[in-house]
């Protein structure tokens, strides 16, 4: 059967519909990365001090006061450096006065955030949130159904891990 050769119009139009679909695949695409990136940027101020603590300024801190969404008590320094004897921590890292935590300083302030497992994953929850949009973006908008479930469910680990481990 022989083939019929489409107009130069037709061919026109069906290369341009397809540059019109890529450039939609990429910038749907690029919004993804902006969102992990920005999941990234915002986590990682904090995470570097919950995972690599610095100049050994850890110890334990006890809170007293919470007002503001902020809490504060006295650091009792592991390392017996120069560090402030009064500290603050956001108020969702802790659960009760009177608990013991053990933090890590922010160098040159007098804010902590928490060590170990938990205070590594409260620390990663802005990530985990991002994860989660980014799995709308990619499984609705880029039609990647699997990737998407997947960046998804991370981002809801993340979040409930950080939940259940403080």
């Amino acid at each position: 059967m022989p083939t019929k050769k489409r107009s130069r119009s037709r061919r026109a139009g069906e290369s341009a519909y397809g540059a019109l679909l890529l450039g939609r695949n990429i910038l749907i695409g690029l919004v993804a990365v902006v969102l992990l990136v920005a999941g990234v940027w915002t986590s990682w101020d904090n995470a570097q001090h919950a995972m690599f603590p610095k100049d050994g300024n850890t110890g334990t801190m006890t809170v007293e006061a919470c007002s503001d969404s902020r809490c504060s008590g006295p650091f009792v320094s592991e390392s017996g450096g120069s560090a402030p004897s009064d500290v603050r921590i956001n108020e969702s890292a802790t659960r009760d006065l009177g608990d013991t935590l053990a933090v890590s300083i922010k160098p040159g302030t007098d804010e902590v955030v928490r060590t170990g497992a938990g205070g590594i994953l409260h620390s990663w929850i802005p990530f985990g949130g991002a994860l989660a949009l980014a799995a709308v973006v990619v499984g609705g908008g880029l039609r990647m159904k699997r990737t998407g479930w997947t960046l998804g469910i991370s981002g809801i680990a993340v979040m409930v891990g950080a939940f259940v481990a403080l």
